[in-house]
C-alpha cells in the first residue's frame, strides 16, 4: 500500500498508487507521489514515467475522513500543499509521463492526469471534479487541459462526468482499452517515447512546458485561495458534513467511500 516505483522496461518508470479502497490520498500520500514522480524523473536511465493505479479506480481525490477529523486547518493545508506539489511534480517531472486511467478520476485525479502529457484509459474511465459537493474547489485549471472551455465549465458546476470515450472524442486521451489492457497500452505508449534520445526527450519536454499558454501552478494557486476562504466561511464545512450522505450525483458510488 502506498506509493511505489519499479522499472518494467528499459528506459521506463513506473510509479503506482495503492491507497484501498479509492485511492483518496492522505496528505503524506500526495508528497510521495510528488517524490517519487520527481526521482524518476532526475533518474537518467529514465526515458518516460508511467502513473498508475491499483484497485477500483485511479483517483478518488484526497482523503475527506482525514480532513473530518481535523478540528483545526492543518489537514486543509497540508492537502492544499501536497496536491500542489504532485500535481506540478506531474507536470515539472523531466520526461514525458503517461497517465494509466480505470475507473474513476476525481478531483485530485484530474489535477495529476490534467498535467500528464499522454492519457491512456479504460473502457470504464470516468472523469470529474465533484468539489462543489465535497465543499472545496479547484482543479479546474486541470479539467480546462482536458475538455473545451464550456464542458469544463457544465462539468464542474454540475459535479458530473465525463467518459473516457467522450475525452477521447476531444482529444485529451490518447486511446481507449478495456480495462485488462490498460498497463500493457500505455507501457507500449511510453515504450514508444523512450525511444527516444534521453537528453533530446527531455530537451523537448522543458520546450513544450515553455511554450504553454497557461502557468499551470500559478493558476491552480489561485484556485486555492477561493478554497481557503470557503473553508473560513464556514460554507465548506456544511457542504462537507453531509458529504455522501445523499447519493445523489454521478460520483457518489466513490464519494461514500472515498470519504
Amino acid at each position: 500500500m502506498g506509493v511505489s516505483t519499479s522499472s518494467p522496461d528499459k528506459g521506463i518508470a513506473l510509479v503506482t498508487v495503492d491507497f484501498p479502497p479509492v485511492n483518496a490520498l492522505p496528505v503524506q500520500g500526495w508528497y510521495d507521489l510528488a517524490d517519487a514522480l520527481r526521482a524518476a524523473g532526475r533518474d537518467p536511465e529514465v526515458r518516460c514515467v508511467v502513473l498508475a493505479a491499483e484497485g477500483r479506480g485511479f483517483n478518488a481525490g484526497v482523503d475527506i475522513k482525514e480532513m473530518q477529523r481535523d478540528t483545526g486547518h492543518a489537514s486543509l493545508i497540508g492537502a492544499n500543499r501536497g496536491c500542489y506539489e504532485a500535481f506540478a511534480a506531474v507536470y515539472e517531472c523531466e520526461v514525458p509521463v503517461v497517465a494509466a486511467v480505470n475507473g474513476f478520476c476525481l478531483g485530485g485525479g484530474i489535477g495529476l492526469v490534467g498535467n500528464a502529457d499522454a492519457i491512456v484509459a479504460s473502457e470504464d474511465a470516468t472523469f470529474g471534479l465533484p468539489e462543489l459537493d465535497r465543499g472545496a474547489l479547484g482543479a479546474a485549471t486541470h479539467l480546462a487541459r482536458l475538455v473545451p472551455q464550456h464542458m469544463m465549465r457544465t462539468l464542474y458546476y454540475t459535479s458530473r462526468t465525463a467518459t473516457a470515450a467522450e475525452l477521447h472524442a476531444h482529444g485529451s486521451v490518447w486511446k481507449v482499452v478495456p480495462r485488462e489492457e490498460l498497463r500493457a497500452a500505455a507501457l507500449e505508449l511510453a515504450a514508444e517515447i523512450a525511444k527516444k534520445d534521453g537528453y533530446l526527450i527531455r530537451l523537448a519536454k522543458a520546450a513544450i512546458n515553455g511554450i504553454d499558454p497557461v502557468d499551470v501552478r500559478r493558476s491552480y494557486r489561485f484556485e486555492q485561495g477561493f478554497t481557503f476562504e470557503a473553508n473560513l466561511s464556514g460554507v465548506a464545512d456544511r457542504v462537507r458534513d453531509t458529504f455522501g450522505s445523499n447519493g445523489t450525483g454521478a460520483t457518489s458510488g466513490a464519494k461514500a467511500e472515498s470519504a
